[in-house]
């Protein structure tokens, strides 16, 4: 618990830019994650650093000792005089690595959710659905300290690992707000920029969304089946306080650079979830 507390007081003094503002001059401490990157093979590892702990690798042996107290981005050799670089982990290296309970929104989703729903710094964001934090750590990044975000979750085990998830990279933000409440049993703030849920029928709260939202406000919904985004696209349409409805998915395919050999990966990360987007504005049978 005292490591967890020196850990939450050095990752504090980084906020607001989350692990941005500082980090280069601020050194590796104990108890934080870092990212180990073998240069030569491409392959990246990730530890959390305690004082007596040591890191075994098929290139060697690494203390932490050596990790801690150095810089972002400094070089480190193995026991057998192999070269590592060293370095935080990025959101996108975080939220892939981080233990989770649940299953997350993957790191393409979460950008396409930021540009679309257009999550900006400043503004407030409702969410339901808080899962193991991914998305709620991309939405503290998108709407900075200036922001607020306030998470709806129905299971006091989902918030407890969301929280610690976020604890480790942004500490303790204070404009995030984590309510255990259901979203169906009804939204209790107004004047809400952006909605986002992750939740399996968002179709049933389709008022209450356009109730909270401010005219001009943003909603996107995550769902895994193209049979939900249906009745989810068929509520939206049917209030006609929302406009602008667009659904899509996100593919990514790497692709393999290495002299003449030039070439897609076998394997791309494609399905994951579908997007749907709308905006709210003043009903048309309004006088």
């Amino acid at each position: 618990m005292e490591e967890e507390a020196k850990l939450a007081e050095f990752v504090h003094k980084l906020w607001p830019w989350g692990r941005r503002e500082g980090e280069m001059t601020q050194p590796i401490a104990e108890g934080e994650y870092i990212i180990l990157l073998d240069p030569v093979d491409d392959k990246e590892f990730f530890f959390k650093m305690r004082g007596k702990g040591h890191i075994n690798l098929h290139k060697g042996k690494i203390l932490h000792n050596e990790i801690i107290g150095k810089p972002d981005g400094t070089v480190v050799h193995t026991s057998k005089g192999n070269a590592f670089l060293v370095f935080r982990p990025t959101l996108y290296q975080f939220i892939m690595h981080m233990k989770r309970d649940t299953q997350i929104i993957y790191p393409k989703d979460l950008a396409m959710i930021l540009v679309y729903a257009d999550i900006y710094p400043g503004c407030i964001v409702l969410e339901a659905g808080i899962g193991s934090g991914a998305l709620t750590l991309a939405l503290l990044r998108g709407v900075g300290a200036e922001g607020r975000v306030i998470s709806y979750e129905v299971r006091e085990e989902f918030i407890q690992r969301a929280k610690k998830n976020i604890g480790l990279f942004l500490g303790d933000p204070p404009n995030l707000e984590v309510k255990l409440r259901d979203i169906y049993e009804g939204i209790e703030e107004k004047g809400i920029d952006r909605i986002v849920l992750d939740i399996a029928e968002p179709w049933q709260v389709v008022n209450d969304v356009a109730e909270s939202l401010r005219p001009g406000g943003m909603f996107l919904g995550y769902l895994p089946t193209i049979i939900q985004v249906n009745s989810l696209v068929n509520a939206l349409r049917e209030d006609d306080r929302f406009t602008s409805i667009q659904v899509f998915e996100s593919l990514v395919r790497n692709w393999n650079i290495k002299g003449l050999s030039v070439r897609p990966f076998h394997q791309m990360v494609a399905h994951t979830g579908f997007i749907t987007v709308a905006r709210r504005g003043k009903s048309l049978k309004s006088p």
